[in-house]
């Protein structure tokens, strides 16, 4: 296999259909996650994968799969150590390294982690090449992945950050991008993970972590939440790969479009759908589901607040496509937290801007600041005399 070629191990479709069948409220997918489940176990002889999975009730157990990929497992393993033990005996360096690649490969593609972890890391330790050790310690990302060990993703990130910066090439760079900003969506930094994953969009090449279409998709999300409006419509809406792949992402197309084209009650109805076909069944996005939601909301809200000094509570709620009870509570909520600069007079039933003065905000963090230095002074010179 060409040395560039970066195997798309071990298969991340398999723990997304595993999080899908043990969520009980996503049961109208469950035949079809456990459909793909299973077949990927078969396709790539994951016997300890599958162990773990039936041990959790996930799949039920077929003895006699197990037993056959098992077998086929220590086979196989079997002849990677006969291969290793032979380069060792007659070969170089290079090939006792590419004899332990392909061993620690092998482990991670069965879904053996402890294991398929140990291996490459001493594959790590043999490979002479900067660019092979980079690839190994992707490759050790994606097991966090797979497994949802943040800890090592972490871990391993950074290692990857100091290889790259050591002299990675153009395409490892900009896959590392796309590990970095699927890692910070995962942890609800959407602004920076959202900036990385945008950078990387006329590039991406990462295909062995995640699929095209979907990395398109996580691209708008992140980023139709934290850009301003004029930057949405050049980095996001008027980008060529953007209009390639909406057409196969209907929800999102309807998100951007009615968000930018401000139209509220269709923005609002794309939203619901967002949540409900993409945001909750997402093993990924699922845990920030209902924060992004109420982010999209507030957005929405300030975007419209900001053309209008007061509008009634009547046209605000026909604009969005809810009833007056709702939007008075949603905002009402919204303004207690501080995340709307509004207020509400329910006696004449209207809503009035009130949105903070650059000016005097600039003044109160000058004043801040002055008095931060002046007190800094006062302890100084207490010190000095």
């Amino acid at each position: 296999m060409p040395e560039d070629v970066v195997l798309p191990i071990p298969n991340l479709n398999l723990p997304q259909q595993y999080f899908i069948l043990n969520n009980p409220a996503l049961g109208h997918l469950h035949e079809d996650a456990r459909k793909q489940l299973l077949e990927g176990i078969q396709a790539d002889k994951m016997a300890p994968y599958y162990r773990l999975v039936t041990s959790k009730g996930t799949l039920p157990l077929d003895q006699a799969l197990l037993d056959s990929m098992e077998a086929e497992n220590a086979a196989e393993l079997a002849k990677f150590d006969g291969r290793l033990t032979e380069a060792e005996k007659t070969e170089g360096e290079s090939d006792i390294a590419d004899a332990l690649q392909a061993r620690a490969n092998y482990l991670t593609r069965i879904g053996d982690k402890e294991r398929a972890t140990e291996a490459q890391k001493l594959a790590l330790e043999k490979t002479p090449g900067l660019g092979s050790k980079i690839d190994i310690v992707l490759t050790l990302v994606r097991i966090g992945f797979f497994y949802s060990d943040h800890d090592m993703i972490t871990e391993r990130l950074t290692q990857a950050e100091e290889l790259v910066e050591k002299g990675g090439d153009w395409d490892r760079r900009n896959r590392l991008k796309v590990y970095r900003g699927l890692h910070l969506l995962s942890i609800r930094q959407f602004k920076r993970g959202g900036e990385l994953l945008l950078d990387a969009l006329s590039t991406f090449t990462a295909t062995e972590l995640i699929p095209y279409n979907d990395f398109v998709a996580l691209t708008i999300i992140s980023n139709v939440l934290t850009l301003k409006r004029p930057d949405l419509k050049k980095k996001v809406i008027g980008a060529p790969e953007v209009t390639q792949a909406l057409p196969e992402l209907p929800a999102l197309a309807d998100i951007i479009k009615n968000l930018y084209d401000s139209h509220y009650d269709k923005f609002f109805a794309a939203l619901a759908t967002l949540e409900q076909t993409y945001l909750i069944p997402s093993r990924l996005l699922s845990p920030h589901a209902r924060f992004y939601v109420r982010e999209m909301r507030i957005l929405a809200y300030n975007q419209l607040l900001e053309s209008y000094r007061s509008l009634t509570l009547e046209s605000l709620a026909r604009s969005f496509g809810v009833s007056m009870e709702f939007v008075d509570n949603e905002l009402s909520r919204f303004i207690a937290s501080g995340r709307l600069h509004c207020t509400i007079d329910k006696v004449h039933g209207v809503v009035e801007t009130n949105r903070p003065s650059l000016k005097n905000a600039q003044y109160e963090t000058v004043i801040k600041q002055g008095d931060i230095l002046l007190n800094a002074v006062q302890r100084l010179s207490k010190v000095l005399y």
